[in-house]
């Protein structure tokens, strides 16, 4: 009996570890950019990092490591957040949910259907932005703080949350 409840308590505590492993996303919301922007604006009393990215660009997947990093410090402090704006197409979103799993993103991502009107909403997020991501903008209470065009290093990342934070 001893042995049989033994086993038990081995496979749900297996269980449980396994659990606590896997990034579990069943849907990315595909949002147009007036969707985002009242996103930000309802992000009152929050550093919020908001990162534009494509599972196609280099770069981007390169600093994403560090991001998940650094949003796995920080997740569980209520005054902070961290949202992955994933630029490429609707049509892929199957490819960026399989990316989400097996580079075990943390973050929240959603996917920007939007590109006809780039022209339109990138000076919206800052008048220098060319179009090139990645892109970072880090906002405390809505206003923007901190905007980074390129990749931006774990160090720089935790210096501009510490900061804001």
């Amino acid at each position: 009996m001893k042995k049989i409840l033994s086993f038990i308590v081995l496979i749900f505590s297996v269980s449980f570890y396994f659990s606590q492993e896997k990034i579990i996303i069943n849907d990315v919301p595909t949002i147009k950019y007036e969707m985002l922007e009242k996103k930000i604006q309802d992000e009152k009393d929050v550093l919020l990092v908001l990162n534009f990215w494509s599972t196609t660009c280099a770069p981007c997947v390169k600093e994403l490591p560090d991001f998940m990093e650094v949003n796995n410090k920080y997740k569980s402090n209520p005054k902070f957040k961290m949202l992955l704006v994933s630029l490429d197409r609707p049509k892929d979103k199957e490819r960026v949910i399989q990316f989400i799993k097996s580079k075990k993103l943390s973050a929240e991502v959603i996917l920007l259907d939007d590109i006809k009107r780039m022209n339109t909403w990138i000076p919206q997020f800052e008048k220098n932005w060319d179009g090139n991501i990645p892109v970072t903008i880090i906002y405390k209470n809505s206003e923007k703080v901190h905007f980074n065009d390129g990749e931006m290093t774990k160090v720089e990342l935790e210096n501009v949350i510490t900061k804001n934070l």
